[in-house]
């Protein structure tokens, strides 16, 4: 099928371990780049709705766009027991683009977990990065530390609410639910703080939450636990040496400026942009410009 410029085709993917992930496409399958575009924990592909509609005008000439959701997340089946894990997802990753991008260039973008996720796709899958990746974006996350972040707090009630959050974790993973709740407005309050910066749309802090609601509880959890496990600071230095971008919120309470500039200081040639008042939404927050820094490399990485 030929696709249209704004044209989107939805499917699904059956991993190696039986696992059905949903994936969008949009653009032309015969253009000359592909951007496959990896969300965050607990979220959706609709993180990237804006960044997936811009990146084609922005980029200035024919592109293809394709985001998916990880693994007990948005519409995708929930993690079996043991695999809701930022490795896995590596693995994930590497079959999507096996099978729905086997031939020519790759950009890929991820946000939060979905940088964590390109940082275990270069540990895991070096041939595959070296051979096929011609551009990253590294946007609101971390190469580690997050196994009690302080979340801006005073240590004590940092200390209080990383407790709670385990308690909450190990009821998650025990739980037979398909999903973590069937209301999400109790959630904004408290997602608005954790995840925006100032000035958050209320519609904004909604979708957040309707998708926080629908992660399945036991991956939910799981996925936290690999959070805290996460340290792939090396993993860095093996990402190929092509056009990078780190995009950091000042105001990200979840992976915050010091972790953006660790992982600059461990790719000195990556272009490093740092958005005042944006909490860890970028890709809600700082729209455009997120899309325009992914639109820079593709474009330089068609050059």
């Amino acid at each position: 099928m030929t696709l249209g410029q704004q044209e989107r085709v939805e499917s699904t993917l059956t991993t190696s371990d039986g696992v059905e992930l949903a994936v969008d496409e949009s653009g032309d399958p015969h253009a000359p780049i592909t951007v496959l575009l990896v969300h965050g924990w607990t979220l959706s592909r609709r993180t990237w709705d804006r960044v997936m509609e811009g990146l084609p005008g922005s980029v200035g000439s024919s592109v293809r766009v394709v985001r998916f959701d990880h693994r007990g997340h948005g519409d995708s089946d929930p993690s079996p027991r043991g695999t809701a894990e930022i490795a896995r997802c590596a693995d994930d990753v590497a079959e999507l683009i096996a099978d729905r991008v086997p031939a020519g260039p790759v950009v890929i973008a991820g946000h939060s977990m979905g940088g964590m996720t390109i940082m275990a796709l270069a540990e895991r899958h070096p041939r595959l990065m070296a051979e096929r990746v011609r551009g990253v974006a590294l946007i609101a996350t971390s190469s580690g530390g997050l196994a009690a972040p302080d979340l801006g707090l005073p240590g004590p009630v940092a200390a209080v609410f990383n407790a709670g959050e385990r308690k909450l974790r190990s009821v998650l993973a025990r739980s037979e639910r398909g999903r973590v709740g069937d209301r999400s407005a109790w959630m904004r309050p408290g997602l608005r703080w954790l995840l925006f910066g100032s000035g958050a749309s209320g519609s904004d802090v909604a979708m957040s939450a309707e998708w926080v609601a629908k992660c399945h509880p036991a991956s939910f959890a799981g996925f936290r636990e690999s959070l805290a496990e996460h340290e792939r600071g090396d993993a860095l230095d093996a990402l190929p040496e092509v056009p990078t971008v780190v995009l950091a919120g000042l105001a990200d309470r979840l992976c915050p400026l010091p972790h953006a500039r660790v992982m600059s200081e461990r790719l000195p040639r990556a272009g490093f942009f740092v958005y005042a008042g944006a909490g860890h939404m970028l890709p809600l927050e700082r729209a455009e410009e997120v899309t325009d820094r992914i639109a820079d490399v593709t474009r330089s990485a068609l050059r």
